[in-house]
This record gives C-alpha cells, structure tokens and sequence, in this order.
C-alpha cells in the first residue's frame, strides 16, 4: 500500500527514472528463421575488451544485425559502421579508424562446429537460444581490426623529421679532435 501512495498519486503517474542500459539478446535460430532484424548504436566506450586497443574511448558505431535463411543454413549478418581512436604503431599518436564491416556467420549446434572449420567461405558461430548481441558486435570488431594500425605512409614523417633534426651530444666532440 506505501509504494502506491508514493509511486502513483491519484492516477497520475510521477516516478520518473532514467532506464538501465539492457543488453540486446536474441534467439539466434530463431532470429534467423524469421528473418528477423535489429539495430541500433553503441558507444565505443560501452565494448571493455576494445579498451586496451584505443587511443580515446570516443566515438559511436552503428549496428545492424539481419536473420536470414541461406541455402537450408541459419544465418546472422553482422554489419557495423563507425569511426574507432586507435593508436598509430608507428608514431604513437591518434588514429582515426574508420569502421566498416560485414560479417556473415553461419549458426550451428555446438557439435557441429569442428565440421564448418572445413568450409572457408562462411565463418561460423555456435547458434544459442540467448546470444548477446553486442558481445556479437564486439568479438566482430575486434577480428576485424588491424593488429599493427598505422597511419598511411608518410603521414608519421613529421613525428620522424623532429628526431633527426636534434643535435646530438656528442658533436660538441667532434669540434674538440680538431
């Protein structure tokens, strides 16, 4: 009786909260059989295993993940766009990269698994009645990041330059052999 006198004044509702973050699932086969489709966005911020990759955890990537049937096989296409703050392997500054991917996983039991390794086209994945969908989008991600990124050639040259134009120590010495 106390919660509805304070929750629910007279009919009019007035408890108002911000809605936890909820994490998408889906019944893979399921999604799969009825073609069906979701999406949405995610912060960069939100994937913890990408942390240890970014420069800044800024930035969004849009997601979109289709059900669909492929020759008697359940399928899930994974598509994400974005752009990620990776570190530049070469100069260790700021890299912008930009994300565009298209993953087409073939869904199947867990037995069969070692049976897909054969067939090189598909990647596949083990089908669960409660896959979460931006555990998904993250593993997806993370495959489909360079392991080495650099900045394109030539654009690190000004970091490089700054290194050979510093005088070294020892060219005092070199004037003293004279």
């Amino acid at each position: 009786m106390f919660l509805y006198s304070v929750f629910d004044r007279g009919g009019r509702n007035i408890y108002h909260a911000r809605l936890m973050f909820a994490r998408p699932f889906i019944d893979s086969v399921d999604f799969a059989r009825n073609g069906k489709e979701m999406r949405g966005e995610i912060a960069v911020s939100e994937l913890s295993r990408l942390a240890d990759l970014l420069a800044k955890p800024d930035g969004l990537l849009t997601y979109k993940v289709l059900g669909f049937r492929e020759e008697g096989r359940d399928m899930l296409e994974v598509s994400l766009q974005g752009v990620c703050t990776l570190r530049c392997q070469r100069c260790l500054s700021e890299l912008e990269y930009p994300v565009k991917l298209v993953s087409r996983l073939w869904l199947l039991p867990a037995s069969k698994l070692d049976e897909a390794e054969e067939d090189d086209e598909v990647d596949a994945i083990e089908a669960e009645p409660r896959l979460d969908v931006l555990a998904l989008i993250e593993e997806e991600l993370l495959l489909g990041l360079p392991f080495a990124p650099r900045h394109p050639e030539g654009e690190c040259a000004p970091a490089a330059n700054d290194l050979k134009q510093k005088v070294s120590p020892f060219a005092v010495l070199a004037g003293l052999k004279k």
